[in-house]
């Protein structure tokens, strides 16, 4: 009986952690939908990605629900309460990006609806949008694998991000004095990137959920210096 009892509560285990990955994989067309109807103008693309945001809030509510049922009956104790506490807070994080795919779809209407006359340059955002949806791949493969080293990569690809984004400001605003006239459309492009920086954000964060479920160690506010000092794969234990 016991042991029936144990398999039945690892395939519940199971089960939310594949739900996870379904929440990340719709959030990740939400990015794609975004960044192409940037690339295009596209406004009904934008209209998709804003109304579709709903889904992604639905299947936070879901499995957060399911996480909450799993705590009453089942009273997880170690490894298997640090899995359902990281299901939660990934969760969070994964709705917190579907949030930030819908803010670029908005800002891009905006531009797009306004700026009739006038091509907006969106390389570099385009870029930075990549590497973002790159790093939040990267994290939910590192929670699929349940891979702890894919933290200190992550950490290192969100400074490099960071980076990117300041650099996009700084142009932004060579623009904005260079012509006026990019003023309002500079600042909405503004807030796409500073959308799309949150979305590295969120990705690091996943990643470290891996690390504090696998390792049980916290590394949130951990500098990736001493990180490397620690020998992630061998003092995280």
């Amino acid at each position: 009986m016991s042991e029936h009892i144990s398999k039945q509560f690892d395939m519940e285990l199971e089960t939310i952690r594949t739900r996870v990955l379904q929440m990340g994989g719709l959030v990740e067309q939400q990015i794609i939908a975004a960044l192409d109807a940037l690339s295009e103008g596209d406004i009904a693309k934008f209209d998709k990605v804003i109304a579709d945001d709903v889904h992604v809030n639905s299947m936070e509510v879901t499995i957060d629900d399911d996480c909450q049922h799993i705590i009453a009956r089942r009273q997880p104790a170690a490894g298997d309460l640090r899995m359902v506490i990281t299901v939660i807070k990934t969760i969070t994080d994964l709705e917190r990006i579907g949030d930030e795919a819908q803010k670029i779809a908005r800002m891009g209407k905006t531009i797009y609806e306004a700026e009739r006359f006038q091509v907006p340059r969106f390389r570099e955002v385009k870029k930075m949008g990549q590497n973002a949806l790159r790093m939040l791949r990267r994290a939910l493969d590192a929670f699929a694998r349940l891979d702890p080293t894919a933290a200190l990569e992550l950490l290192e690809a969100d400074q490099h991000l960071d980076d990117d984004f300041a650099a996009e400001v700084r142009q932004l605003i060579t623009f904005m004095m260079e012509d006026p006239r990019t003023i309002t459309m500079s600042i909405d492009t503004m807030f796409i990137s500073k959308a799309i920086e949150r979305i590295g954000d969120h990705a690091k964060n996943i990643s470290e959920y891996v690390v504090y479920l696998v390792k049980g160690k916290d590394i949130r506010h951990t500098s990736i210096d001493q990180l490397k000092r620690e020998a992630l794969g061998d003092n995280l234990a």
